[in-house]
């Protein structure tokens, strides 16, 4: 009777351990997104080119990050998007996202 309870049991807590370990995975990768997105805008609110920022966004972000950077007037926008994979393939993945805003350097925000 024991072996029948283990066998109805541990597939839940298979279930339970892959759902945890996917929301350790999809946090990590939230936080490299948030990461990511604000080096790169301090770098592009220094003046650095369009593809050194992207560079560095992509360097620090999760795997398949993509980078999307708006340059305003004053300010600098980068977005930083990626997807987090479930572990072991048991549960979707997940669709993760960081924006980061920063103001041009004052010698840099009157250049054209």
């Amino acid at each position: 009777m024991a072996t029948a309870e283990v066998a109805v049991a541990l597939p839940a807590l298979v279930v339970l351990v892959a759902a945890g370990m996917t929301a350790v995975s999809v946090l990590t990768a939230q936080l490299r997104c948030v990461d990511a997105a604000r080096e790169a805008a301090r770098a592009a609110a220094r003046g650095e080119a369009a593809g050194v920022v992207s560079s560095l966004a992509q360097r620090s972000g999760p795997a398949g990050a993509v980078v999307q950077v708006a340059s305003g007037e004053r300010e600098v926008q980068v977005t930083v998007a990626a997807d987090a994979r479930s572990v072991g393939g048991l549960l979707p993945s997940f669709h993760v996202r960081a924006t980061a805003v920063a103001l041009r350097e004052p010698e840099l925000a009157d250049e054209p």
